[in-house]
């Protein structure tokens, strides 16, 4: 498991298995002809042109996901706010963890990576447009949601013994076990959220399911602010909550997630399609999905073996800061600095990727495989340019953005500024981790599920490898670091390993060119994050102290150094030639001044 879930309605869990839409935008990255041989300069047109096309697509899932995400960061605010970094906001941490990777764990990531290609293919090759098909396929999936629904609950108390450290005393397992069991049958709704966004991604329907996560987070938010309201400030850190405290939060939880999924049921109507229950399983090409779903699982199977440990030792750690009397530091603390790292991953590259993908899938389909080799570096270029500036951005910035975001209520500033510090540290492999995630895009484009699983022990056994020594051999907060080290050095194995197995099935992924690109852009980060450091370094000294007591002067100075940051990465990009971001800009450019 690499990462943690998301508290932002969709089910985030890993980076290679994230549950999200997949648009049905094919014309900007795979021509319906066999491409001709060019020149140098006909190849950067086509390039340009290839690249526009994508970002364009790419806009309005992109606008969904920034509303929906920032109404998540703000669920995470009030959730923060509410529970601060405690042992008992662990424990509610772990239990709404739980219904995420199960979910994923059972069906969420074999129907991303298997079952939504084999639905575009049905769309375009069944009479019905694959109707048939989708309706077997949420009656299947949703019998198996149910049914492992009910049995999670039934055994929550089992489930918080796996992932919860056993230093737990009774009542804090108690309290754990109470969470789970009352945000466990989200597994079902999260399921049909994405068993109903993928059928009308699939139908070109790509915008309600951006947006209806929102739902859920209002919907959370205002569970927050009415348990605040109720129980205060003190309950958290105290560790003392009544029954009727525990079910608002975790009632109020579930019914957010309900809403999420209940809210697509009248777009799917408005789209023609009216689900019909069937039960006639064999023989229509679930068999087939179900046999390539086979790697997948055990690839989420792997992923949770790392992910079991993960979630021990943190909360292992919270443990012994409440013992030692240090700052607070554990399940909480690690979610929120990856909520943080996943923001730029997930308003960038998932939305680039979710345009992606179907055409991906009609290419491979068709035989072209150097076409989706060189769809797939270009996506890798084009992320990387947008990610590389943002990361180094989010790497000077996080101590202060986190305590901007989580210093309040139940939390102290002190609290919310090592979560930026633990930020800081998954920041050095986010360029990895986004690019991996585009990586193995291509491998499920060509049907091949078993080499991100083996691509993902790789990843494991280095993680825990670094992770596991590193977290006992220091103490206090930056144990936390340490898992998020761990993680840092599995990110880059995965992605150096993923692209060259990707390269040598597919007959290359524009290779050279992406090494070359990625290099440049590297370096224009490089000399943004000097010149960002030394700025803050002056700031601090000359204009706003270290503005420990007031807001004001942290925000200002995140404004002018990420201002500077990207001003930086910009000359230092336009001075390299880096095509893709010069792209980029006259991309915005030219609609600023349509508009």
């Amino acid at each position: 498991m690499t990462g943690t879930p998301g508290d932002q309605g969709e089910p985030v869990v890993d980076p290679n298995l994230v549950a999200t839409p997949e648009g049905p935008i094919e014309a900007a990255v795979a021509p319906s002809v066999e491409p001709v041989r060019l020149n140098d300069e006909e190849l950067e047109e086509q390039a340009r042109a290839d690249t526009s096309g994508l970002l364009g697509s790419s806009a309005v899932m992109a606008a969904g996901t920034v509303v929906s995400r920032i109404t998540g960061v703000l669920r995470d605010v009030a959730l923060t706010a509410a529970l601060g970094f405690y042992v008992v906001s662990d424990a509610y941490s772990l239990g709404n963890t739980m219904p995420n990777v199960l979910y994923i764990l059972v069906v969420g990531g074999a129907l991303n990576a298997v079952f939504i290609p084999q639905l575009v293919r049905k769309m375009k090759d069944d009479a019905d447009g694959g109707a048939a098909y989708a309706d077997r396929l949420i009656t299947l999936a949703g019998v198996v949601l149910l049914t492992f629904s009910v049995a999670a609950v039934l055994l929550a108390p089992l489930l918080v013994d796996l992932y919860a450290t056993a230093s737990y005393d009774e009542s804090q397992r108690a309290l754990a076990t109470a969470f789970a069991r009352l945000c466990l049958p989200q597994i079902f709704f999260y399921g049909m959220y994405a068993l109903f966004s993928q059928v009308l991604n699939s139908r070109g329907r790509f915008g309600a399911p951006m947006f209806a996560p929102i739902l859920n987070n209002i919907i959370a938010i205002a569970t927050f602010l009415f348990f605040l309201a109720i129980a205060g400030t003190a309950a958290a850190a105290d560790g003392d909550l009544t029954t009727d405290q525990i079910a608002i939060l975790g009632i109020g939880t579930t019914l957010g997630v309900a809403a999420q999924a209940i809210v697509l049921v009248p777009v799917l109507l408005r789209s023609g399609y009216r689900w019909r229950p069937r039960f006639d399983w064999r023989g229509h090409g679930l068999g087939k999905a179900g046999h390539l779903a086979v790697w997948t699982l055990l690839l989420v199977v792997v992923n949770q073996a790392g992910y079991v440990v993960i979630t021990r030792l943190a909360t292992l750690a919270n443990v012994n800061a409440s013992l030692d009397g240090s700052t607070p530091a554990g399940l909480t603390t690690y979610q929120k600095a990856h909520l943080i790292f996943m923001l730029p991953h997930s308003v960038i590259t998932v939305s680039i990727v979710t345009a992606l993908l179907p055409a991906l899938s009609r290419v491979a389909h068709a035989g072209r495989l150097k076409q989706v080799g060189a769809d797939v570096g270009g996506a890798m270029r084009l992320v990387a340019a947008l990610i590389v500036p943002v990361g180094a951005v989010l790497m000077i910035n996080s101590p202060a953005i986190a305590r901007l975001l989580f210093g309040y209520g139940a939390a102290t500033s002190q609290q919310a500024s090592l979560t930026g510090i633990i930020t800081s540290v998954f920041m050095l492999g986010l360029l990895p981790f986004t690019l991996f995630y585009v990586l193995f895009r291509g491998f499920y484009a060509v049907e091949d599920t078993r080499t991100p699983f083996l691509v993902s022990v790789i990843m494991n056994v280095v993680a825990l490898a670094v992770a596991v020594p590193l977290f006992y051999a220091v103490s206090g907060p930056a144990q936390i670091a340490a898992l998020a080290f761990g993680y840092v050095c599995g990110f880059w194995a995965t992605f150096i390993v993923s692209w060259i197995l990707l390269a040598r099935r597919l007959g290359g992924v524009d290779s050279g060119r992406t090494l070359r690109a990625l290099l440049r852009m590297l370096i224009a980060g490089f000399a943004s994050l000097a010149v960002m450091y030394g700025t803050l370094a002056a700031m601090v000294t000359y204009v706003t102290g270290d503005g420990s007591d007031n807001v004001v002067p942290v925000l200002l100075n995140v404004v002018v150094v990420s201002a500077v940051g990207v001003l930086i990465y910009l000359a230092a990009a336009w001075a390299l030639r880096i095509s893709e971001v010069n792209e980029v800009v006259g991309l915005v450019r030219r609609k600023v001044l349509r508009r």
